[in-house]
């Protein structure tokens, strides 16, 4: 397995476009298009940062997994991303070297395909991995 970089940084809020809103009023970040990723019951962005970006996530589902992350802790760092050049690839390499996984495979996100690790293999941290398609 190889990272190419630090792909992004995400955070959980509860309404994306107000987050999205102070980070631009803020930190004068450009501001960035929300969409809704279905299958991982979410909306949100991605806003370019130097090389990278920081994620903004607000759940559609309150019954999902950033829904009840919000419940446990708030408006908080969610996870952090890496880039590696094959997605589904580097989870076998992972899985073969006993690293708890929550997807065997990637599937689509807003980082392109994308694939997380358990947290109890990352010293307590959710970690993604993507494959930008662009």
């Amino acid at each position: 397995m190889k990272v190419k970089k630090l792909h992004h940084v995400a955070v959980a809020v509860m309404d994306v476009q107000a987050a999205l809103d102070d980070f631009v009023k803020v930190l004068g970040l450009p501001r960035a298009p929300i969409q809704e990723v279905a299958s991982q019951a979410v909306k949100g962005c991605l806003i370019p940062v130097g090389d990278g970006e920081i994620e903004l996530i607000q759940p559609t589902d309150p019954q999902g997994g950033v829904a009840k992350f919000l419940e446990r802790r708030g408006e908080a760092l969610h996870h952090i991303c890496f880039q590696v050049e094959d997605v589904d690839q580097t989870l076998k390499e992972l899985e073969g070297k006993g690293v708890q996984l929550i997807d065997r495979q990637g599937r689509p996100g807003l980082a392109g395909k994308v694939g997380f690790l358990h947290p109890r293999s990352t010293q307590g941290t959710l970690v993604e991995l993507c494959q930008p398609v662009h």
